[in-house]
């Protein structure tokens, strides 16, 4: 089992501090107007950004916009009131297109409401049973796997509305089936609507290269309606496939529920629940990385639990955090959860204020919104590098991308993951060896004064350096323990040394998780040693980009405090 050893542990959290939303520990730090205009700015950033996502999300599986915006609105709200993630925003999200869209293609609007609401009572007890922590058992390698997967599947959804095509009949679901049945009606392509959508495309790319600060994808958006307008272009817009849009929030309503149809609709409330907590965590995970906190998993999954019935309840569909909205938040100076709820209340006034003119938005500038998504969601630089780092992540990699794209996400996930497992022992078959005639306790050994240093007093006395030891093998299930290390290393450390001397092997997921670790201390100007790497854990960071100049690499501990003491001082 992988420990970091240090000086002192800290206490046990107890049930209170576990499901403590954020929001309450925000607010007790102390909260005045400097706070809410920074919460504010963000949320009215993030609700620009989220009103045409949203949107999208919701036509693409199957939905009307209408229930994308409630989505945003009534989730959005209560993950961030009641989340442990500080920088959370919930909404409708890309990952759940396709489930979304079979379970209302197979058992009707009503079957897709009762399964969001049945998988938000499974989320919340989740949460309650602590099970939140084994979502970071999930290989890196999977996640990489099932998000490519679920973007090819986005993009080819997209193909119909982004070249105006007419089909003969229902597009199929599966992705082999579907290719087919496109390329019959290429005939029937409009080019009209294809450049919509390609120009929707070349604006969002193009202000996010030059203009990155600005809303990209609304402005896109708002540029093809009134292109579409101007020019007269006969293509199907919002209102002409959906209707007028509502001007506000419908009745709360519960779902008709039996028996019968629970046991219907529960693969499909499964598949939420399993995807929903993964997506979630690692939304999360990544608002921890960029700003260097700490969310709380069972209090996380407790909210979306709730955010997904209280969706239900208004007509929504499935809820879960969204990691480009939350990476927008973030970098848009939000101070904590007041943000996220900020959004939702914006985009509710958008939603009051500007029904009619959504109707006027054509279908192909949602596709080529959607086409970007799906562009953006595929990690190509993290599916390169794992295709390289190890056969085995190579092979779990694409069994779960493969499995995704022709099967089914929850398959692929669960296979991913057990294969994962069977790497690992084999990894861990191959770490384990005997030294012949070695005794069961080593005898006292002499000092051999010319191998030795002197002891220096300054190496342990420096509350500037810190030394994390890391010890046993360092595989998946372990890779969540650094988030130990990202908390306690705090703004006097100027020197992060952490020893590999004891570890037998590195896997990609917990190389991932060191680079995370070595970004983070970059930012925070901490120089970094790694120390003990054997030539294998040496190549497995290394693949991962974790490699001079980026850290320092030493053979031994105490040649890395020396080097670290000696460029602190200025030697």
């Amino acid at each position: 089992m992988t420990s970091f050893t240090q000086k002192a542990a800290p206490p046990a959290p107890g049930f209170a501090d576990l499901y403590t939303p954020k929001l309450v520990t925000v607010l007790r730090e102390g909260y005045g107007l400097h706070q809410l205009r920074a919460d504010a700015i963000a949320g009215l950033t993030v609700a620009i950004v989220a009103l045409p996502l949203s949107i999208a999300i919701a036509v693409a599986s199957g939905a009307s916009p209408a229930q994308g915006l409630i989505t945003a609105i009534i989730g959005g709200f209560l993950v961030s009131l009641l989340g442990g993630s500080r920088f959370q925003i919930g909404g409708p999200a890309g990952a759940f297109i396709v489930l979304v869209n079979t379970t209302a293609a197979t058992h009707g609007m009503d079957g897709l409401i009762l399964a969001v609401l049945l998988s938000g009572v499974m989320l919340a007890l989740a949460g309650w049973l602590r099970l939140g922590t084994f979502v970071k058992f999930v290989p890196y390698p999977v996640t990489v796997g099932f998000t490519a997967g679920i973007a090819i599947i986005i993009g080819s959804s997209q193909l119909k509305d982004l070249f105006g095509l007419t089909l003969a009949g229902p597009e199929p679901g599966p992705f082999l089936e579907k290719l087919p049945v496109l390329a019959a009606a290429a005939p029937t392509a409009d080019w009209g609507a294809f450049a919509i959508a390609a120009g929707t495309m070349t604006v969002i790319f193009t202000l996010k290269r030059f203009r990155p600060g600005w809303p990209g994808i609304l402005l896109a958006v708002v540029l093809a309606a009134l292109v579409t307008a101007l020019a007269n272009l006969d293509i199907a817009t919002i209102g002409t496939r959906f209707g007028a849009m509502p001007a506000g929030l419908p009745m709360p309503h519960v779902p008709t529920i039996s028996m019968a149809k629970v046991a219907d609709v529960l693969p499909a409330a499964i598949s939420f629940t399993l995807l929903g907590a993964i997506e979630s965590l690692l939304s999360a995970v990544v608002a921890d990385g960029m700003t260097g906190r700490r969310h709380r998993s069972n209090c996380e999954l407790v909210a979306q639990g709730a955010a997904n019935i209280g969706s239900a309840l208004f007509g929504g569909i499935c809820v879960t955090g969204t990691i480009a909205r939350t990476a927008t938040n973030v970098r848009a100076g939000a101070h904590g959860p007041v943000a996220g709820m900020l959004h939702s209340v914006f985009l509710l006034g958008l939603m009051i204020l500007a029904a009619p003119l959504i109707a006027f938005i054509p279908m192909a500038a949602l596709a080529g919104v959607l086409a970007v998504v799906a562009w953006n969601m595929f990690e190509k630089h993290a599916f390169w590098r794992l295709l390289n780092a190890s056969k085995g992540d190579a092979a779990v990699l694409l069994a779960t991308f493969g499995l995704t794209v022709f099967r089914d996400l929850t398959e692929a996930i669960i296979v991913g993951f057990a294969l994962g497992a069977a790497l690992f022992i084999q990894r861990m078959s191959q770490a384990a060896t005997v030294e012949l005639g070695a005794p069961l306790v080593r005898p006292d050994e002499a000092d051999d004064v010319r191998a030795r240093v002197p002891y220096d007093e300054a190496t342990s006395t420096r509350r500037d350096v810190i030394v994390y030891r890391i010890s046993g093998a360092f595989f998946f299930g372990a890779a969540a323990t650094i988030g130990s290390v990202l908390d306690r290393i705090g703004d006097q450390h100027r020197a992060l040394i952490v020893d590999f001397s004891q570890v037998p092997f590195i896997d990609s997921t917990a190389a991932h998780t060191i680079e995370g670790l070595v970004e983070a201390a970059h930012r925070r100007k901490i120089a970094v040693w790694l120390t003990g790497l054997s030539p294998a854990n040496e190549a497995a960071l290394a693949a991962h980009g974790v490699e001079a100049p980026h850290v320092n690499v030493e053979p031994d501990i105490r040649t890395a405090q020396t080097k670290a003491l000696a460029m602190l001082d200025g030697g």
